[in-house]
């Protein structure tokens, strides 16, 4: 998605390099996505999955 649309951003951390980042979010697995501080995914996510965890925390923030 942020590929595709300047209105999304990514960041990728390596979670051994940032503990406290790995802290502050509950990293117990690779890969984690965080959207909005709102949902968390944890592991390999099918695209269905992964666009509605992305509407979900767009729609909480309106």
């Amino acid at each position: 998605m942020a590929i595709e649309s300047e209105r999304v951003t990514a960041d990728v951390i390596e979670a051994s390099e940032f503990p406290e980042l790995s802290d502050r979010y509950q990293v117990s697995g690779v890969p984690k996505i965080v959207i909005n501080d709102k949902v968390e995914l944890l592991g390999a996510q099918r695209e269905a999955r992964f666009v509605e965890a992305v509407r979900t925390a767009v729609s909480s923030d309106v």
